[in-house]
């Protein structure tokens, strides 16, 4: 679980203004960092089944921003791929 802190640390990070919450930017940010402690829960508890369902849950969801962040703007396409030094 992302904190309440670490949560808003990351909206403005990425954030395009103060009150940015919903822009694929933060979102695929949001998920990144969960994705991030969920596999470190994962590496201590292997046999949590129910964990890695949501782990897989929340990778098809990034990748459904990044896809559709492409297609949009693939200036910002590339700036948060690079940001957060995910793999094209």
């Amino acid at each position: 679980m992302l904190t309440k802190q670490k949560k808003a640390k990351t909206i403005k990070e990425t954030g395009i203004h103060d009150k940015d919450t919903g822009s694929p930017e933060v979102q695929i940010a949001l998920l990144s960092k969960g994705i991030e402690e969920l596999t470190s829960h994962l590496k201590k508890h292997l046999k949590d089944k129910h964990s890695r369902r949501g782990l897989l849950q929340m990778v098809a969801d990034r990748r459904t921003h990044l896809k559709y962040l492409e297609g949009k703007d693939k200036k910002r396409y590339n700036a948060i791929v690079k940001k957060l030094s995910l793999k094209k």
